[in-house]
């Protein structure tokens, strides 16, 4: 059994070599212009456009992958960038866990946007392109069975030409032509059909491919902004954080009189009852018409209640500094929360 397959293999390897022979010498022919080939403009053009649809879905894969590599090295970037910081950042900063929270939602953001160029756009190019492999080889196919066609079609010629017409030679050759032709034909015809259907068929995948890629851009970016926003928000609130720390150090380094002294009002310059100095460190919005509203960074003179026995846990009596100094009017005075406020 072994020796019969082998004798099978070395037939067929036989028969492919004297055809790559017969090609070759018809090509030969062909090229000398001792033998007609058979040409079709048509189809040529269609390989034309097939070769540069290839070259074009295989430019615009590999730009694709390259700007998928250049999203994940800034992604790498911006994942070092925030480790930084948040190492750097101080537990009793302003804003710590908003902080780590705008770490993490900014690192998922890179990962759902690069997934997204992943699965819809390069997923998109890479299907379109797995077409064009088979249809290449049997374009190569049929541009061998034309040969062999062709090489058929000379064959018979020549025999009924011959002055010695050999008829069982004839018969042989015209059915090795018909053959040959049927063979031809068919891939013709198929590839006739398709390659025209595969042309028209770019303008979709173009389209699919970057408004996916558009559209994923423009939410990136959009939610990119309000994360962006909310940590230069966070910055700004540690920067007024950081000035009211310096103002009450300077203000403690400089008086020379205890915090707590009260004073009478009588050197013209304070109000009645005056206790001690706050600055605001949060903004609060009054919800009743004895309260005071606050700005972050007023100044507050805390005085005494007229009644303490009105006085609740966690609430002072001043009125702001500035309407003071311009007005010299204590019915401005109003209540607010301590704990919005930093003795200066």
């Amino acid at each position: 059994m072994a020796e019969i397959g082998k004798g099978v293999t070395a037939g067929k390897l036989a028969i492919n070599v004297q055809k790559r022979l017969t090609r070759a010498q018809e090509k030969v022919l062909q090229k000398l212009g001792k033998a007609d080939e058979t040409r079709d403009v048509a189809f040529e053009e269609m390989v034309s456009r097939f070769n540069q649809q290839m070259a074009e879905g295989t430019k615009l894969q590999k730009d694709l992958k390259a700007y998928q590599a250049a999203v994940k090295t800034m992604h790498d970037a911006s994942r070092r960038l925030q480790d930084c910081l948040a190492d750097m950042y101080e537990p009793d900063w302003f804003g710590k866990e908003e902080m780590d929270s705008l770490a993490e939602d900014t690192d998922t953001l890179w990962l759902e946007y690069q997934q997204n160029i992943t699965d819809k756009s390069l997923l998109c190019i890479d299907t379109y392109l797995a077409r064009f492999p088979d249809i290449k080889a049997r374009i190569a196919k049929r541009d061998r069975k034309m040969v062999d066609f062709d090489s058929a079609r000379h064959h018979f010629g020549s025999l009924q030409k011959g002055k010695k017409k050999d008829e069982a030679k004839i018969a042989k050759a015209e059915e090795e032509l018909g053959r040959a032709q049927r063979i031809f034909e068919e891939l013709n015809v198929e590839l006739q059909d398709e390659l025209p259907v595969l042309w028209d068929s770019r303008v979709g995948v173009y389209v699919n491919t970057f408004q996916n890629l558009a559209g994923h851009q423009e939410k990136f970016h959009r939610e990119m902004g309000k994360l962006t926003q909310n940590l230069n928000d966070i910055m700004t609130k540690l920067e007024e954080q950081k000035q009211l720390n310096e103002e009450a150090n300077h203000s403690e380094s400089a008086s020379s009189a205890p915090k707590s002294a009260v004073t009478n009002g009588s050197d013209g310059e304070l109000p009645p009852g005056f206790l001690y100095k706050v600055k605001a460190i949060h903004d609060y919005a009054a919800t009743d018409g004895d309260e005071l509203e606050l700005k972050i960074g007023d100044v507050v003179l805390v005085v005494a209640f007229d009644n303490p026995d009105e006085q609740d846990d966690g609430w002072l009596m001043g009125l702001l500094e500035s309407n003071w100094l311009q007005k010299k009017d204590v019915s401005t005075k109003g209540v607010f929360p301590e704990n919005f406020t930093q003795k200066v």
